[in-house]
């Protein structure tokens, strides 16, 4: 999915509609873009809601030897899973009765607490999980590298990282199991602020190589200099001619990969904004 941001003239003061503000140096005329709902992308995202907190839960209590925990011990990673804050830990495990098997469990008042474990089905698929890792590992590897690579020091706070290893499909206890078998790689680090983080220790060039890179090594393209991003828009979402025409020429802009030195860039101009989407696009692949 691309992102277009907008921006126009007024009075000689430019500015940007959304997300970031700094000096443009190209102009347009106002631009009104009406809302265009994408359906099937809108399905996708509010899965992906319900399947993120889901399979957190799923990697946390596997992690227990009975594979049950109370609710009081579920709450504390409450914060990590992204739920709504009105919508209750409880309510959400009762969503998924094949994943979750509540039953009740005695408290030292005499009474009962809510209590709930990994169903057989879930278990089996969890194994499968495991596997699936197990066979990928090399791949979860290079992905956390890339990701370190695009950082200014190759750190990056594990707090940081515990926010993104659902996206970067990271094990749960990836700290106390994948790190730790690629001591040539990676090392725990302390940061001034005594958060402990995550540091690279061998840059890869092979993996230095970004998204836009790769796509024109396979198509052949010899013009590496200004390489352009693939767009595609919803359908019902239409652009003016004038502003085809500034993206088109945003599009042949000189192009600096993510993973090169750009201290020598000016973050208010059009070529830092167009390494700065190549960025998060190389984060999120």
């Amino acid at each position: 999915m691309f992102v277009t941001r907008f921006r126009w003239h007024h009075h000689h003061h430019r500015t940007i509609k959304v997300a970031f503000a700094y000096q443009q140096t190209a102009s347009l005329v106002n631009i009104k873009l009406k809302w265009v709902k994408d359906k099937p992308l809108d399905a996708v995202v509010s899965h992906h809601n319900d399947l993120m907190p889901a399979s957190l839960l799923v990697s946390f209590l596997s992690s227990v030897p009975t594979y049950s925990l109370p609710i009081y011990h579920l709450s504390p990673i409450r914060p990590h899973l992204g739920l709504p804050q009105l919508l209750k830990l409880s309510t959400f495990l009762r969503r998924y009765p094949t994943l979750f098997h509540e039953y009740p469990l005695s408290n030292i008042n005499g009474g009962t607490v809510p209590c709930f474990q990994l169903t057989n089905q879930d278990l089996h698929l969890h194994h499968q999980e495991l596997h699936i890792l197990h066979n990928s590992e090399s791949d979860l590897v290079h992905r956390l590298q890339k990701l370190l690579m695009l950082t200014h020091d190759r750190t990056l706070p594990l707090q940081t990282i515990d926010q993104f290893k659902w996206d970067l499909g990271l094990p749960y206890h990836y700290q106390q199991t994948l790190i730790l078998r690629y001591p040539h790689l990676f090392s725990f680090v302390s940061l001034p602020d005594d958060r402990l983080a995550l540091k690279l220790i061998y840059w890869d060039e092979h993996l230095a190589i970004s998204h836009l890179q790769n796509q024109t090594l396979q198509e052949n393209n010899k013009d590496v200099q200004h390489l352009a991003f693939p767009i595609g828009f919803t359908r019902g979402f239409g652009l003016k001619k004038k502003c085809i025409k500034w993206l088109e020429e945003w599009q042949r802009l000189p192009y600096t990969s993510p993973y090169a030195d750009a201290s020598h860039l000016d973050s208010r101009t059009d070529i830092s904004e167009k390494r700065l989407l190549e960025f998060f696009m190389n984060f999120s692949t």
